[in-house]
């Protein structure tokens, strides 16, 4: 019986990664063309005012207010009940509040403010962004019911629709009302939200007023249960969870330096003007177009399959053992796939960098440090790959007293990642950022490489060995690069177009070459993707 839980959870978690990655694929195509079309069409400034400065308020709000209770709420736990769960959700709201408006008051007196001449409606962008974190924490509790009893297709359609709105809004106010400027980025923005929240509670009124009764899984028979209620004879919370979120808040507040650390840096230091910020902005979205549509829904996935399926606070010893066994074999899977794709970009970014940049954004992107800022970044997605599956992991066993120990690590990483942030940028430019990001991955990956090894130590298993790709392998990544570098010099990218695509052809081949071998050589992978597509393919066969 355990054995089939833990399966299902697998399945359903690898599903979830599937559909993620498709929508991720889509959507983010999607906004990587909306940003071409944007940059004919508003100043680089612009671009620095909304992706930097105003996403920034918007994902520090959202993060501080929000992911604690997410990953707390998500966790595994012996006396989860669904009504204190609900209740201690409800309270991102006022935080999200008082967030929001803390936020919004420095962001608009306190920093430095944008000129005239680029937006005079700064504090409209404000006043809209941070709005639409609050109104996003009223569906939060919706969204975490979603994923805990693994509605896969809901997460991915939901937010999904709610960025293809945002994305249609954005052109129709960019195209029809230039004048507006950071009004119309505002209004796109509000857009999403608006959708999404619409989007999470129609759904669940039709779920629970058509299907509740006939699921018995599904732990709500009225619409009410969704918002806070009291339940008799039990605390308004459960104490281990406002403990374990407080956990995780400390923790999430450091690591949302170090995910938005050069945003921070940028902002507060004033290490690049806001034309700089907006071509640096642009070229991190395209570097981290691979994280974010493939490895965050493997980090996601992962923690939701790793956290339902090891428990917390319980010694390896006293694990069950086909859960822990089948835990620690998905852990070594998800680690070779996301190794031999960081591989993979890193050994093709560099040689097709320039040729990338300069289609998408002409020389305005492909002259300067543009170039050199995308092929560190190829570097710098390989360590994304690995940090973000190791952690995955790591915070889904960790026990609580691991992760308080983690936070005083956290608050290091912060400081070390903020201050060679601020040092190899007034050296280097923005290509410093890129460094500082892959001294901080490096960093943590040994700390969740260390915790791992000690976790196995004695035992009879070794999930590590998935960061090692076989050596047939590695000489192909080899070769590959050698072969892309020296078509590179040969025939781009001030040729003609005859040959770019000598050179695009050489990159193909190339690439067919690398795909061969892995199939040749990672047979146990193999094996594995094979083994839980039969399973899916079955499981999906109607009795």
């Amino acid at each position: 019986m355990a054995r089939d839980t833990h399966s299902t959870v697998l399945a359903s978690a690898t599903k979830a990664a599937s559909y993620n990655m498709v929508l991720q694929l889509f959507f983010r195509g999607l906004t990587f063309s909306l940003n071409a079309f944007v940059l004919r069409y508003v100043s680089k400034e612009m671009l620095g005012v909304v992706n930097v400065r105003l996403t920034l308020l918007y994902s520090t709000t959202l993060f501080i207010a929000g992911a604690a209770f997410r990953r707390a709420c998500l966790s595994k736990t012996a006396d989860k009940d669904w009504t204190q769960v609900i209740n201690l959700l409800w309270c991102t709201v006022p935080i999200a509040v008082i967030c929001a408006a803390s936020l919004a008051t420095i962001w608009m007196l306190v920093l430095e403010q944008p000129d005239l001449m680029i937006t005079s409606r700064y504090s409209i962008g404000v006043l809209c962004f941070s709005v639409s974190t609050v109104l996003e924490m009223l569906a939060e509790p919706l969204w975490v019911v979603g994923q805990a009893l693994l509605f896969v297709k809901l997460k991915v359609i939901i937010e999904g629709t709610a960025i293809l709105s945002r994305c249609i809004v954005t052109v129709i106010m960019v195209v029809f009302f230039p004048t507006w400027g950071l009004v119309g980025f505002s209004i796109a923005q509000l857009a999403f939200t608006l959708v999404y929240i619409s989007l999470y509670y129609a759904y669940f009124m039709w779920y629970v007023y058509n299907h509740a009764k006939k699921d018995d899984d599904f732990p709500f028979n009225s619409f009410r249960n969704f918002f806070p209620q009291f339940s008799p004879g039990k605390p308004w919370f459960s104490s281990s969870l406002v403990s374990l979120t407080w956990t995780f808040f400390k923790q999430g507040f450091l690591k949302q330096i170090l995910t938005d650390g050069e945003r921070y840096v940028m902002t507060i230091f004033g290490t690049l003007n806001f034309g700089d910020q907006g071509i640096y902005d642009v070229i991190n979205n395209l570097g981290s177009l691979a994280a974010r549509f493939i490895f965050l829904p493997i980090e996601e996935s992962g923690y939701l399959f790793f956290s339902q399926t090891v428990s917390r606070d319980v010694p390896v010893k006293e694990q069950n053992k086909e859960s822990f066994a089948l835990a620690t074999r998905v852990l070594e899977s998800l680690l070779k796939v996301v190794t031999l794709i960081g591989f993979t970009i890193m050994a093709f970014g560099y040689a097709y960098s320039y040729l990338l940049l300069d289609i998408y954004g002409g020389i305005l992107l492909s002259s300067g440090s543009g170039p050199m800022l995308l092929k560190w970044y190829c570097v710098y997605v390989l360590l994304i790959a690995i940090n973000g599956t190791t952690e995955c992991f790591v915070f889904a066993v960790m026990s609580k007293k691991d992760l308080d120990r983690y936070n005083h690590k956290m608050l290091v990483f912060s400081l070390l990642f903020v201050s060679s942030s601020w040092y190899l940028t007034t050296k280097l430019g923005s290509v410093g950022f890129i460094l500082a990001n892959c001294l901080n991955m490096l960093a943590r990956i040994i700390h969740s490489i260390y915790f791992i090894q000690n976790l196995y130590k004695n035992s009879e298993y070794g999930p590590l060995k998935g960061l090692i790709p076989s050596l047939p392998v590695l000489l192909a990544f080899v070769g590959a690069f050698v072969l892309t570098v020296f078509s590179e010099m040969s025939f781009c990218c001030d040729q003609g177009w005859h040959y770019q695509l000598v050179h695009v052809s050489i990159g193909a081949v190339c690439l067919l070459m690398v795909a061969v071998t892995l199939f040749l050589s990672e047979k146990r992978l193999i094996a594995f993707v094979r083994e839980q597509y039969d399973l899916r393919k079955a499981k999906s066969k109607p009795e």
